[in-house]
């Protein structure tokens, strides 16, 4: 019964992207950007939908089964007011540029911005690489989550091309468009059942307050914030949600919006989204300590869907399973997208591989390249048995060190190329480095100190684009005047 319904919505999720694909009209903006139609409504749902994956479900609980209830202040509620405002400052300036002069994702705007294919180049490479990580655990979330509902029936190499293969089929029907109605719909989906979940689970196991008494005597430590995340690292980790400015996928979105007033939804109910589809998994994760002790390091990745499996088996399985899926596909299919659309106009079209192409051919190869992704995404995710939320740090660390880079294109009139590519380059060497030293140990946190990696690599960024820009020469007039209103 609990896979009966798992396939049952796969295919509704299919059925979407093939209802949408009657609507594309062939051409590749429409592919790529839904003719820059999306309105307020579902833009909101696209954009949290994308930024909500198995980080928010499966990794939060994970992490919340180690350090308690303090990790919903530590990502959650920051991502609430630091993501709202990332979009309200950044967010209609991009999109106005976006819109006058064509743009379809963010290689082509910087590198517009300060005239250098090196830049360009650079940057599709340091991103595509960040979202492998992003996309690792999304598919591996998949494979956790179809095992665990079934009790081990299916093994998670199979859930994790299950998921594979329905993004691959509705992203390849409907571009963006299929992509934003699917998130929209899902969005929907996991924040319903989310609720629904905590409330059954606690409900079976005694009530709200039989739970807490329990876990304030059996482990008080996980109600508290002290001992488990120190200041200084709750501070660090505020960075971390900058990510949201340079995620690629977030871009594509801005892009696709039909007029700037449609970001003030989004703005305003954000917060209210995070509260709704975090606050769930963190409270089941911290609770998963009663029903399933001494779960060592990844292993947390399942709390949640166990959880599910023990208190809500059959029928409430089956659905709750699917708000899990529901999550895992709304961020993936835009990522997969996302990439797909940067290789055919950054690569092909740039440097004149497509010349000749008509619109269905230069479509046709980005879903190539999104089912090449896909696959090599896939046969990473068996042998990765990595923490799901170390795992997402990691990217999100990598994404928010880039965000100079997008202040300066739309702020700072005297920023030039070398500082960009200074920005990107330190960005780079200090990722690898940190990411090498705390790989093996499990940690995203500079040596023995409790300081997040991002505030080190976002403080060399930052230099390097400063000092880049302002030893080298200012950019043309003309060329700042298309992205900075002269003072």
């Amino acid at each position: 019964m609990t896979l009966g319904i798992i396939v049952v919505y796969m295919a509704l999720v299919i059925g979407i992207g093939v209802v949408s694909n009657r609507l594309l009209s062939g051409a590749g903006d429409d592919y790529f950007l839904a003719a820059r139609s999306i309105g307020p409504v579902v833009l909101l749902m696209s954009l949290f939908g994308t930024n909500m994956t198995a980080f928010a479900l499966l990794g939060s609980s994970g992490e919340a089964y180690h350090a308690g209830v303090g990790v919903f202040g530590l990502m959650p509620a920051i991502s609430g007011l630091v993501i709202p405002t990332v979009f309200f400052i950044l967010a209609p300036r991009a999109w106005a540029i976006g819109k006058r002069h064509g743009y379809t994702t963010q290689v082509q705007f910087f590198r517009d911005r300060w005239g250098s294919d090196a830049l360009g180049l650079l940057l599709f490479v340091v991103l595509v690489s960040l979202v492998i990580p992003y996309l690792l655990i999304g598919v591996m979330a998949g494979g956790i989550t179809l095992n665990q509902v079934t009790f081990g029936a299916v093994p998670e190499w199979i859930g994790g091309l299950v998921i594979c293969l329905v993004v691959m089929c509705y992203v390849t029907f409907g571009g963006l468009r299929g992509t934003a109605w699917v998130n929209t719909f899902q969005t929907v989906v996991f924040m319903i059942l989310g609720a629904v979940t905590v409330g059954v689970v606690f409900s079976r196991m005694g009530g709200v307050g039989a739970v807490m008494a329990r876990i304030a005597e059996e482990a008080p430590n996980l109600l508290v914030r002290e001992g488990n995340f120190s200041r200084v690292h709750w501070l660090s980790y505020t960075l971390i949600p900058l990510s949201a400015g340079m995620f690629p996928h977030m871009f594509m979105h801005w892009l696709s919006a039909k007029r700037a007033d449609n970001f003030k939804l989004t703005v305003r109910l954000y917060p209210l989204c995070i509260a709704l589809v975090w606050l769930p998994p963190v409270l089941l994760g911290v609770a998963g300590n009663l029903d399933f002790p001494g779960l060592v390091g990844g292993q947390s990745n399942s709390i949640l869907v166990q959880m599910i499996g023990l208190h809500a088996p059959g029928v409430l399985a089956g659905l709750l399973g699917a708000g899990v899926f529901a999550a895992v596909m709304s961020s993936l299919d835009s990522q997969v997208l996302s990439l797909g659309t940067m290789f055919t106009e950054d690569i092909v079209d740039h440097y004149g591989y497509g010349d000749g192409m008509n619109d269905k051919q230069r479509v046709a190869t980005g879903r190539i390249f999104v089912a090449g992704i896909l696959v090599m995404v896939y046969l990473m995710s068996l042998f990765s048995q990595r923490s799901i939320f170390d795992l997402a740090t990691w990217s999100f660390t990598g994404f928010a060190s880039l965000f100079p880079i997008v202040v300066g294109a739309l702020f700072w009139r005297r920023s030039t190329k070398v500082g960009a590519i200074a920005c990107v380059s330190t960005v780079v060497v200090l990722w690898l480095y940190f990411f090498t030293e705390g790989w093996s140990a499990g940690s995203v946190q500079v040596a023995d100190t409790d300081i997040m990696a991002v505030a080190v690599i976002l403080a060399g960024s930052t230099v390097a684009m400063i000092v880049g820009s302002l030893l080298s020469s200012p950019p043309e007039k003309e060329r700042i005047d298309r992205f900075i209103a002269s003072s």
